[in-house]
């Protein structure tokens, strides 16, 4: 690869790392041509772009990168793949799911929406960080449900102060 290619893959990189906010590090190395092609399928069912990548160019990248990547450069070492998802939990469960048959791919580490997670221990967490979506439902179902308690109490002491009200009607007559 000519200096000149290198910096194109760089300035790349560079800008997909800026673009994306889930960016996850892992070790496919040792997968046979079918099972990586058959995690590729799996990443691009979830939405998740994975790419095999040259660790320096990639430490050249985050370098470069506005995003502070903290411990993740320090992750670079033997086979590196990367996955952009706009999703923070979508490689975490392919991982997850993809090792129910295979041992790979390893973490390395994450970038979820500015928070860093290194190491394969922290596959279990990620798999739980809950999307920008399912977090709006969360708080919407919250917000929803004082108004129903509050409707659904109207409309039973409405029921009963209509009772009262004959009743009392009724006894005066």
């Amino acid at each position: 690869m000519t200096r000149e290619e290198k910096s194109q893959v760089i300035e790349d990189l560079t800008a997909q790392l800026a673009e994306n906010s889930n960016i996850y590090l892992a070790d496919i190395s040792g997968l046979d041509a079918g099972t990586t092609s058959n995690l590729r399928r799996a990443c691009f069912k979830a939405n998740v772009s994975l790419k095999v990548i040259k660790n320096t160019l990639l430490a050249k990248a985050m370098e470069k990168s506005d995003k502070e990547f903290g411990e993740l450069p320090d992750v670079l070492k033997g086979n590196t793949s990367i996955m952009f998802s706009e999703t923070g939990n979508a490689p975490a469960k392919v991982i997850k799911e993809f090792r129910k048959k295979s041992e790979k791919p390893v973490l390395k580490g994450a970038f979820v929406e500015s928070a860093i997670f290194v190491g394969d221990e922290n596959l279990d967490k990620l798999v739980e960080i809950k999307s920008k979506e399912e977090v709006i439902g969360d708080i919407i179902g919250l917000l929803q449900s004082p108004a129903k308690n509050v409707i659904s109490a109207l409309k039973s002491s409405g029921g009963t102060i209509a009772g009262i009200l004959k009743t009392l009607s009724e006894k005066e007559g």
